[in-house]
């Protein structure tokens, strides 16, 4: 008896910073819509707007050859979503993990609560997973009606698509957390230069990961990206079409960055609270 109560005492402790944490997103809803929304939108309206009708509507398709080929836009709208799940989850967790562990303190009031202090950081991510997936869905229709030729998707398998957007938005905020743990709080914003975009412009969010294959050093080597899995989980859900990995592949790969981040993150966070 004593055990569930204790349960039930975590699980109302637990709902309550999430719904707290729900309120203080509705109140900034506006400067997370226009975080979420500002960088695909500008390279939508560049990329697959303004550069095919100044080329004459020619396709920017890097699969596209002699110019025969699935448009860049529909190459780009799995990709951008993975983008949007990923920054959203770093941006969630990392930032105002900056500010909680600075000079403040903030962070002591909210392991004061009556939960694990391991349990604080698994709410982290899963906030930060719901804010990861309200960007994916946000994204899809700018990638959808911004360019000039309308990307081509098909759903095959919505559980594979669902599956692919949970494990990606639960390991960003685990990658969130792994950053705002391991990096002192004036060098946060050093990290989205150093590692953020790096990872962004590797992680197969602009080509598939088949068409690396002349590169097979890099190939390989984007593999301990986890960008990649969540660019191509996306790809093969929603436009199946195009090459993409194996989806068991992409899933177990999700599940041990998810995990690996986590077991990282939660130990920098117990690290930087009981210090």
């Amino acid at each position: 008896m004593a055990t569930n109560a204790r349960i039930v005492s975590y699980a109302r402790a637990f709902a309550g910073l999430f719904m707290r944490d729900l309120y203080v997103l509705r109140r900034e809803m506006f400067p997370f819509l226009i975080r979420v929304a500002m960088n695909p939108i500008l390279f939508l309206f560049v990329f697959t707007y303004i550069m095919p009708h100044m080329s004459g509507g020619a396709t920017l398709s890097p699969t596209a050859g002699s110019g025969a080929g699935p448009s860049f836009s529909t190459i780009l709208l799995p990709g951008l979503m993975a983008v949007g799940i990923m920054f959203s989850g770093i941006a969630a967790v990392a930032l105002p993990l900056a500010q909680e562990f600075g000079i403040t303190r903030e962070i002591d009031d909210r392991v004061m609560c009556p939960l694990p202090t391991g349990a604080v950081a698994i709410e982290k991510i899963c906030f930060s997973a719901v804010q990861s997936a309200i960007a994916a869905a946000i994204v899809y229709p700018l990638a959808y009606y911004i360019p000039s030729t309308k990307p081509i998707t098909h759903v095959t398998s919505w559980p594979f698509l669902i599956a692919v957007v949970i494990l990606a938005s639960l390991t960003s905020g685990a990658l969130g957390l792994t950053i705002g743990t391991t990096v002192k709080p004036q060098q946060i914003g050093l990290i989205f230069g150093v590692v953020v975009m790096p990872i962004t412009f590797l992680g197969c969010v602009y080509y598939p990961w088949a068409l690396l294959d002349k590169m097979p050093i890099l190939q390989h080597g984007v593999l301990l990206n986890p960008i990649v899995y969540m660019s191509e989980g996306l790809r093969g859900a929603l436009t199946p079409a195009l090459p993409h990995m194996n989806a068991a592949l992409v899933l177990l790969m999700l599940l041990v960055f998810l995990s690996l981040l986590t077991w990282l993150g939660v130990k920098g966070f117990l690290r930087r609270v009981i210090g």
